[in-house]
C-alpha cells in the first residue's frame, strides 16, 4: 500500500499536511505519530488512518518505527513537522545574555535531536523503497549564510546543526536508499501557535495559513527526485542558502 507518513500530525503545519495527505487519493492509508489522540474530526478516515501516539523519547521512536516497518506498507512520503520557537519557559533570545543551557538543551532537543531520530530510524525501511521523499521542518533564519539580524541563538542554532545533520544523513542515504530523497523545507512564516507571538512585523501576504504551506510543500514533494543531495527549499521552491 502507498503510504504517507505524518510525525507532528497534532501541531498547526503537521495537521494540514495530513488533511492534505487524506483527501489526495495516491496514498491508500497515511499514518500520523503524535503526542496527543486523534482528533474527534478525524473519524470518518478510519479506514485510511493509523494513528500512533508517541512521546518521542527515543525508545517510543523506535517503537513506532518499528510497528511501521512490520506493516505491509510502502512509505511514498514522510514529513517531520516537530519544531519549537517558544514555550512558558522557553523564548527567543534577543541577547547573548538571555542564553540558558536548558531552555536551549529543550530547543534542540525538539528541533534537531527528535527529527534526527526519526531519521535515522527510517533508514533501514526505505532501503528497499522504490521511490520515498522525506521531507523535515526547516526554517530560513537556519541559514548561516542568510543571517544579517543575528538573535534568536537557540532557535538558528538548532535549525543549522538539523540542516547539517540531514545534509550529513543524505550522503549515507545516497548510498543505502538511492531512491529516497531529502529535504529541508522552509515554510515561511505560517499562522500557527508557533509564531502567534510574533506576527506583528510580517509583511502583508506573507503570512501564511498552514493549509497554504501544505499545499506548498505536497507540490515541491511530488517533483523532487532522488539525486544524493539535500534540497533546502522554501514555500516557494526556491533554493535557501545554508
Amino acid at each position: 500500500m502507498d503510504t504517507a507518513l505524518v510525525v507532528g500530525a497534532s501541531g498547526g503545519i503537521g495537521a494540514a499536511v495530513l488533511q492534505q495527505f487524506l483527501d489526495l487519493e495516491q496514498f491508500t492509508s497515511v499514518i500520523a505519530v503524535s503526542r496527543a489522540e486523534r482528533p474527534d474530526s478525524l473519524a470518518r478516515y478510519a479506514d485510511g488512518l493509523w494513528w500512533i501516539r508517541c512521546d518521542y523519547s527515543e525508545e517510543s521512536i523506535a517503537s513506532a518505527t518499528a510497528l511501521i516497518a512490520s506493516a505491509d506498507v510502502q512509505l511514498r512520503r514522510v514529513v517531520i513537522c516537530n519544531g519549537i520557537l517558544h514555550q512558558s519557559q522557553v523564548q527567543p533570545e534577543k541577547a547573548l545574555e538571555k542564553v540558558q543551557a536548558a531552555s536551549m538543551a529543550q530547543v534542540f532537543q525538539v528541533n534537531t535531536i527528535i527529527p534526527a531520530l526519526w531519521v535515522s530510524a527510517l533508514v533501514g525501511q526505505l532501503r528497499r523503497s522504490s521511490g520515498c521523499v522525506v521531507a523535515v521542518l526547516s526554517a530560513r533564519v537556519g541559514s548561516i549564510a542568510d543571517n544579517r539580524l543575528g538573535g534568536w541563538y537557540s532557535y538558528r542554532a538548532s535549525k543549522a546543526a538539523l540542516n547539517m545533520f540531514l545534509k550529513t544523513a543524505a550522503v549515507e542515504y545516497a548510498r543505502r536508499a538511492p531512491k529516497v530523497k531529502l529535504v529541508a523545507f522552509h515554510p515561511g512564516t505560517t499562522d500557527t501557535e508557533l509564531s502567534s507571538p510574533f506576527q506583528k512585523g510580517v509583511p502583508a501576504g506573507k503570512l501564511f495559513t498552514p493549509e497554504f504551506v501544505a499545499a506548498r510543500l505536497t507540490k515541491l514533494l511530488d517533483q523532487a527526485e532522488p539525486n544524493g543531495e539535500l534540497s533546502f527549499l522554501d514555500w516557494d521552491g526556491r533554493t535557501v542558502p545554508w
